[in-house]
C-alpha cells in the first residue's frame, strides 16, 4: 500500500519522534521494500535481534546459496550465522547511509546484537562487540548490548571507545537510570582521554508489551482488572521524566558543551500482545520529542492506516507516578517484575538463536550434500 500525503508515520518526525523498523530480511533489502519504507513512510532506522534473524533465515530460502557455499567450505553454524547477518546489516546500513548523513547522524542506524549467550559475561560481550563493529565497518551501526549487570560496564567501555550502542532488554526505570549513568560515564571517560564526543550515538531500548503481559497476568489472578494495561506506558513515561532531568543536569550540560549527543529512549516490543488492546497502543501513547519507536512490519502497516499522531508522552503523569504504589499495594513490585523480565528476555533470545544454529547445521549438511 502506498503512503498518502497525510501518512501518520511521516507526521511523527515533525513531533520529534523517529520510527525505526524492527525487522530485517534479505528480500526486504534487495527487493526495494526498505527503500520504499524510507521514502514513503519515513522509516529512519532498522533494529534486529536473534528472534528476527531466526524468522528471516530459517523461514526463507533466500540465504541457501550462501549457506551451501559456506557449509561446503566447512564453516561452522555460528560462523555461517554471523556471515549472513553481517551481510544483511551491511546492506541495510548502506541503504540508510544517505539518511544518516542528511540527518546529521541523528538517524539512519542499523542495530546488530551480540550473542545472547554472552549476556552475563562482560569481557566476552566487549570482545564480540568490538569484533562485530570492525567487521561491519559502518559508522551507522549500533551494537546491541543487554542491560544486564554484566552489560553495564561493557556499555560504558564501548562508549568510551566510540562504538555506538543500542542498550537492549530494559524493563524498569531503575535499570534505565543505571544505563544512562553508564553512558554518561563512558562519555566522561572519553573526554578525559581527549577523544571527541561528537558522533558517539546510543539509544536505551525499553521493552513495553512484555511488561504489560506479565503485570496483567498477575492482576488477572487477583481480579484487579482496573489496572490492566497501564504498567508499560507508566514505566515509559517515568523513564522519560528521568531522561528529561538528566539532560537538564550540570554534568550533562558539561558534556554537551563538548559535543555530546543525548542517549535517546527507544520504545521496543511495541506490538500489542493482548487482543483487547489497540494494535497501535504503544505508539499513540508515547509520542514525544527526542525519542525513537521501533515497530515490526504489522504495526507499521496498522499505524499507517489509522494512526493519530499527537505528543502524548507527558500526559497523565500523576497517574504514572501513582501506579507503582498501587501495584505494590497488591504485591506487585515493578523492579522485581523488571528483573524477572530481564531473565526471561535473555532466554527468549537464546532459544531462537540456538534453534537457528541447529537449522543452519541441518540445512548446511543437506545443501552441501
Amino acid at each position: 500500500m502506498s503512503a498518502l500525503p497525510g501518512n501518520p508515520l511521516r507526521r511523527l518526525a515533525s513531533l520529534g519522534q523517529s520510527i525505526w523498523l524492527d525487522y530485517i530480511e534479505r528480500a526486504l533489502l534487495v527487493g526495494g521494500e526498505l527503500e520504499r519504507l524510507i521514502r514513503e513512510d519515513g522509516i529512519s532506522g532498522v533494529t534486529s535481534n536473534p528472534a528476527i534473524f531466526e524468522k528471516a533465515i530459517g523461514g526463507h530460502t533466500d540465504y541457501d546459496p550462501e549457506i551451501k557455499a559456506l557449509a561446503r567450505r566447512g564453516v561452522s553454524a555460528p560462523e555461517i550465522y554471523e556471515a549472513l547477518v553481517v551481510e544483511d546489516v551491511v546492506r541495510a546500513a548502506d541503504l540508510l547511509r544517505d539518511l544518516y548523513e542528511a540527518s546529521g547522524r541523528h538517524d539512519g542506524y542499523v542495530s546488530l546484537e551480540v550473542s545472547p549467550l554472552l549476556a552475563h559475561d562482560t569481557g566476552a560481550t566487549l570482545a564480540e562487540a568490538r569484533r562485530l563493529w570492525a567487521r561491519v565497518a559502518r559508522p551507522n551501526l549500533m551494537i546491541k548490548v543487554p542491560a544486564t549487570r554484566a552489560g553495564l560496564p561493557a556499555i560504558r567501555r564501548l562508549i568510551t571507545e566510540g562504538i555506538n550502542v543500542n542498550v537492549t532488554l530494559l524493563f524498569s526505570v531503575a535499570r534505565y537510570l543505571e544505563v544512562a549513568r553508564a553512558y554518561l560515564a563512558g562519555l566522561a571517560d572519553r573526554q578525559t582521554a581527549g577523544d571527541a564526543l561528537n558522533g558517539v550515538a546510543s539509544v536505551a531500548s525499553v521493552f513495553l508489551s512484555r511488561i504489560d503481559t506479565l503485570v496483567d497476568t498477575k492482576l488477572d489472578r487477583m481480579s484487579a482488572l482496573t489496572l490492566r494495561g497501564q504498567a508499560a506506558i507508566a514505566c515509559a513515561r517515568l523513564a522519560y521524566q528521568q531522561y528529561r532531568a538528566l539532560t537538564r543536569s550540570t554534568s550533562w550540560q558539561r558534556l554537551t558543551a563538548h559535543g555530546a549527543w543525548p542517549q535517546r529512549l527507544l520504545w521496543a516490543s511495541t506490538s500489542a500482545k493482548d487482543p483487547a488492546y489497540s494494535d497501535v497502543k504503544y505508539v499513540e501513547a508515547l509520542i514525544g520529542p527526542d525519542t525513537v519507536n521501533t515497530l515490526p512490519p504489522d504495526t507499521v502497516a496498522a499505524y499507517r492506516e489509522h494512526g493519530n499522531p499527537a505528543v502524548r508522552l507527558e500526559e497523565e503523569l500523576e497517574a504514572a507516578h501513582a501506579l507503582p504504589e498501587q501495584l505494590a499495594a497488591l504485591g506487585i513490585d515493578l523492579e522485581v517484575v523488571g528483573e524477572e523480565l530481564e531473565r526471561q528476555g535473555v532466554q527468549k533470545f537464546i532459544e531462537p538463536y540456538e534453534r537457528l544454529l541447529a537449522t543452519l547445521t541441518r540445512r548446511g549438511q543437506e545443501l552441501a550434500a
